[in-house]
């Protein structure tokens, strides 16, 4: 445990070159070089937090989640637990952004009204680059491919590809490919870890 860390009390690890100032971190937690975590940050417990990252206050990041180097996860965006964000991927808050020091734009940061709000599910991953426009909820175990643009609402286990991103597949609670079988209830079994899923209308449901 760093210096710092100690000096808190806290039961977090805190490499001696990140900058923490969150005193909302949970146990286990590791945040390594040249990482920022802003005062109003909340991260959960048994987290990795890589070097370069930058928390802002406002973000809440869930328990066990991989935050990996160069990710900014800004004010209004909330990860679940587990949730994987991939080398530099990208997410934003303000669908219509200005400089607040612009004078014509100064009127519309008076408030927090100009905050769109992400969500990223239980368990999804976020690949390498991608980008999460603001305003979209990523659901629980949906895979964002590597450099892809997500710009609507992602439903459970849907893989999505592309620029715009589209609907490319699913997958499964291990990050496996589900191949569904024929029928009115399309069914799958994941050939890596077992578990048993149904799909109607391109919403996925675990069965066992």
């Amino acid at each position: 445990m760093s210096a710092a860390a100690q000096k808190t009390g806290a039961k977090f690890y805190q490499h001696p070159n990140a900058i923490v100032d969150s005193k909302r971190i949970g146990a286990g937690t590791r945040v390594w070089a040249f990482a920022q975590v802003m005062n109003g940050a909340v991260i959960g417990k048994d987290c990795n937090i890589g070097g370069h990252a930058f928390i802002e206050a406002g973000a809440r990041i869930g328990n066990g989640v991989t935050v990996k180097n160069g990710v900014a996860v800004w004010e209004g965006v909330t990860v679940d637990d587990f949730a994987f964000l991939g080398p530099n991927a990208v997410f934003t808050n303000d669908l219509r952004p200005r400089s607040p020091r612009f004078p014509g734009g100064k009127i519309r940061y008076q408030t927090k009204a100009w905050v769109s709000k992400t969500r990223v599910g239980k368990g999804a991953s976020i690949g390498a680059n991608a980008t999460i426009v603001c305003g979209t909820k990523i659901g629980a175990f949906a895979m964002i491919g590597a450099g892809a643009v997500v710009t609507h609402d992602v439903p459970a286990h849907t893989l999505m590809l592309g620029v715009p991103a589209r609907p490319a597949g699913f997958v499964c609670e291990c990050g496996d490919e589900l191949t569904f079988s024929a029928g009115k209830v399309h069914r799958a079994k994941c050939g890596q870890c077992g578990t048993s899923y149904a799909e109607r209308g391109g919403r996925v449901s675990r069965t066992r």
